[in-house]
């Protein structure tokens, strides 16, 4: 265990400049974001009284009242969720490839370490996961900061007060990324490392065989991914709930998903054992 948590550290400072930038640039984009649409806003409103001798309450009635929606649905504020996950999404596969066309091959050293070589693989895993939970938790706290600043822009006689929960529950995508439940938390992350799991072992079939490899691991990509599915896939196309009550689907996407996380496991092991080669 402790020779797998150093190799988690080793990973995550490996990547922790390009972290910081992250959370320097969603800082940045989104405060400015709530302060150009903030100000927008409050000078659209005031612009359209002024002209149409309008009171704020006829403004309202009109065009109604202005809330955080504006903000955590414009670019300001989606974008920097964007570039992070597009960021994260590359890593995935750069924290392989890395190791073996950096400076002097480093995957032959971290291949002859004393540990078991699939500690390298949850390893990898592990650092990117905590990553993932790191910028959610940065968004978290920010997030009151970012709605307190829009109150105190936009006029209180304009403006509708959402609270963080209510706020996350108006845009969909932010209700993806932070779910309302701890349950939906389990499974939306759960389904998301099980997915980095199977990415990982289409790495690791190109590595063993090369060119081969790449059908190999686009093959096995495809399967794992209708396995890991295939509850939701028959419940809702093929059957459309006819047959399975929804606490049965997601009792049956558990298994599916244990089922894709072992078995990538297994074939991983095997692969960083006895095929891949530097």
């Amino acid at each position: 265990m402790n020779k797998f948590l150093k190799l988690v550290n080793f990973e995550m400072n490996r990547f922790r400049k390009f972290f910081f930038v992250l959370l320097l640039i969603t800082f940045v984009l989104q405060f400015a974001g709530v302060i150009v649409t903030s100000f927008s806003f409050t000078h659209r409103a005031n612009k359209m009284m002024a002209e149409m001798s309008m009171t704020p309450a006829q403004f309202v009635k009109e065009n109604g009242y202005a809330s955080f929606e504006i903000v955590s649905k414009s670019l300001w504020f989606m974008g920097p969720i964007a570039i992070c996950a597009v960021v994260l999404g590359l890593y995935i596969f750069l924290i392989w490839y890395r190791d073996w066309f950096g400076k002097n091959t480093f995957i032959f050293r971290l291949l002859m370490l004393p540990t078991s070589r699939i500690n390298l693989f949850l390893s990898k895993a592990a650092a990117i996961f905590l990553y993932v939970l790191g910028l959610i938790a940065f968004q978290l706290i920010i997030l009151p900061f970012e709605n307190a600043l829009f109150k105190g822009i936009v006029p209180s006689e304009l403006k509708y007060d959402l609270g963080i929960r209510a706020l996350l529950g108006s845009n969909e995508y932010m209700s993806l990324i932070i779910p309302h439940s701890f349950f939906n938390f389990v499974i939306y992350y759960g389904a998301g490392l099980v997915s980095i799991f199977i990415i990982f072992t289409g790495i690791l079939f190109e590595r063993s065989y090369r060119l081969k490899g790449i059908i190999l691991g686009i093959v096995y990509c495809a399967v794992a991914a209708v396995v890991l599915f295939s509850p939701f896939i028959v419940a809702g196309i093929v059957l459309k709930n006819r047959i399975f009550y929804p606490i049965e689907v997601l009792g049956l996407s558990i298994i599916t998903a244990l089922i894709v996380l072992f078995g990538s496991l297994s074939v991983s092991g095997y692969l960083l054992k006895n095929k891949v080669t530097v």
